[in-house]
């Protein structure tokens, strides 16, 4: 028996399955025992008891601290071969783990006291795009684009893999094309139906994004999948492929649509600023920017977005570098139609919080413009929306 089974090496804990004797499995079932609509994440680290995410909030279950052995065991049950010597050797580790209705996404590092691990977890299943929440019909055009860039931007655990594999699994079923990923690692994974999918690791399956991006133009694809732009080489070569006829996703750590753009564009050197403002602005197809704030029912959280949706006054925004009224663009083209589809942060919270959805305490946590928000809530009446059902 392998002695790294995932079921075989024990945590002492008070608290899962009314059971002192806890493995890795164990560990692992209580996301489904809870409810992934409210646990999304596993910490272990050593010297204190595994901590869940649940609701947003980092809560330590009951149990004795982790020693170095301990942890190690757990983890390593989830690990092949190859991952096992990169963490021996001190090196951060990404990986992935199937069990059950779940594909748990995992980071493997050091702090001062040891090894850490933080383990995600996504649904097999990935959710239809309806069911997301989105608060208007934007995702009707992205879904039947030929080309552009479609950035989906938030803080981490903001479900940004989530909606950008509702996405393409939409062209999935109803569209044949080829679709080619970059993940590091790959989370949601793809059946083919009516596309041809191939997606690609780094580290296992390419070396790096920028290797991936340099031959992804070569092996004819339709969509493109970037799972994180990290540098300059890499933002470039998804521009490229942006602009050149592809429909490409990627996805950034930024709080807000005209923040994803100042992103973009501090990459580079200040000498080359205008040309990538010129080519940000033809390959750009909008910018999806997205929270997750707790439901005030207790059951999850609901998801908010911020769109902005790359129209010609946009793009000329964007060429001219004023980025700084770009914000009332996205307030003032909010209609349900192609040439708009616009909303802020502050207008989507306001409409959960009109809809009892969101507790207007809390939501006043989560917007980026207080003032505005306060605005929105005074102008606009109850409208119906559509919760999600599948976010964390």
């Amino acid at each position: 028996m392998d002695r790294f089974d995932p079921s075989n090496a024990v945590y002492l804990s008070d608290e899962l399955k009314g059971s002192k004797r806890v493995s890795m499995l164990d560990l692992l079932d209580y996301f489904e025992s809870a409810g992934l609509m409210r646990v999304s994440d596993l910490h272990l680290k050593v010297g204190q008891p595994p901590w869940y995410r649940i609701d947003g909030k980092l809560r330590r279950i009951k149990g004795d601290p982790l020693d170095q052995d301990t942890l190690r065991q757990l983890v390593f049950g989830l690990l092949s071969k190859e991952d096992r010597a990169q963490a021996d050797q001190r090196e951060e580790v990404d990986a992935s783990y199937p069990y059950k209705n779940y594909q748990f996404r995992i980071h493997v590092y050091r702090d001062s006291k040891g090894m850490v691990a933080a383990i995600r977890a996504l649904p097999l299943d990935i959710p239809k795009v309806e069911e997301l929440g989105f608060p208007n019909n934007i995702w009707k055009d992205i879904v039947h684009r030929g080309s552009g860039l479609v950035l989906v931007t938030g803080i981490t655990g903001a479900g940004k893999s989530t909606t950008i594999a509702s996405l393409i699994e939409r062209i999935n079923k109803t569209r044949q094309c080829r679709i080619i990923t970059l993940e590091d690692p790959i989370e949601y994974v793809f059946e083919e139906q009516r596309s041809l999918v191939s997606q690609r690791e780094i580290g296992r399956d390419v070396k790096s994004f920028e290797d991936g991006l340099r031959c992804v133009t070569r092996e004819d694809p339709d969509v493109i999948f970037v799972g994180e732009m990290r540098d300059a080489e890499s933002v470039s070569w998804t521009l490229t492929a942006a602009e050149t006829g592809h429909l490409v996703f990627s996805t950034l750590h930024t709080r807000d649509t005209v923040g994803s753009i100042t992103r973009i564009l501090d990459f580079f050197p200040s000498k080359r600023r205008r040309e990538t403002q010129n080519q940000l602005s033809l390959g750009l197809a909008c910018v999806i920017s997205q929270k997750l704030i707790p439901r005030n029912d207790g059951e999850g959280r609901v998801l908010a977005m911020e769109i902005l949706n790359n129209t010609y006054g946009v793009a000329n925004l964007i060429r001219s570098d004023h980025l700084e009224q770009i914000y009332s663009v996205i307030q003032t083209h909010g209609a349900d139609k192609h040439d708009g589809r616009m909303i802020t942060l502050e207008a989507s919270i306001a409409r959960l919080v009109r809809n009892g959805v969101v507790d207007r305490k809390e939501a006043t946590r989560w917007v980026n413009k207080l003032d505005v928000f306060e605005g929105s809530m005074r102008r606009h009446q109850r409208t119906p929306i559509t919760s999600p059902k599948h976010f964390p």
